[in-house]
């Protein structure tokens, strides 16, 4: 085998067993015992834990911006607005480490991880096209933006992981709920009787 191949293979080893840990408690001297590798092996690939945590969100990150992709694609606005935020609660529920690489970007280093850099621009550009259609036709109030929606949805994310995963859906209506647009007031029935007597 090619000093390459090698080099793929132990890649590979690791973040096959990296994804059997929690991925918010990772140490890389474990990771290393339990792939059967040297630290410096480790250490080569990933230099730090939060590299370890960007390569294996790249995949949920890939399904995330193709969720938006379907959403942008969906004729009915509230109905892609709706989905859209119901698979990006769930891909986030199941990758536990996908809100600090969609959050703490200030720890990134492109460098390392050009394709979790692309990956994670196309779901900003995806959250930014769902909401401003959703915004356009009325669905959602206009001074939401994308980076206080995608803050929302973490903030759901850590709710439900502190109940219970029956909570996803209630949490994810009343959210949806209070994003919605203010009906206009009407005045008071007393009121326009008292002026027309007037």
């Amino acid at each position: 085998m090619s000093p390459r191949a090698d080099a793929v293979r132990s890649r590979e080893r690791i973040l096959e067993t990296a994804r059997r840990h929690d991925v918010r408690a990772l140490r890389l001297n474990d990771i290393a015992r339990d792939a059967g590798v040297g630290i410096g092996t480790v250490y080569r690939h990933f230099p730090t834990v939060r590299a370890l945590v960007e390569a294996l969100s790249v995949d949920t990150l890939v399904r995330l911006g193709d969720a938006a992709d379907r959403a942008v694609a969906e004729p009915d606005a509230r109905q892609a607005f709706r989905r859209f935020l119901g698979d990006a609660l769930a891909l986030q529920l199941e990758d536990g480490g996908l809100e600090a690489v969609l959050t703490d970007m200030a720890q990134s280093d492109p460098g390392l991880h050009n394709e979790c850099a692309a990956a994670r621009g196309k779901v900003f550009a995806g959250y930014a096209a769902v909401l401003s259609r959703a915004q356009r036709d009325g669905v959602v109030r206009d001074d939401v933006t994308p980076g206080q929606l995608q803050r929302l949805i973490c903030g759901i994310e850590h709710a439900v992981r502190l109940g219970s995963p029956a909570d996803r859906d209630l949490l994810l209506d009343i959210l949806l709920a209070g994003m919605r647009p203010d009906e206009p007031s009407e005045p008071p029935t007393g009121a326009g009787m008292m002026s027309a007597r007037g």
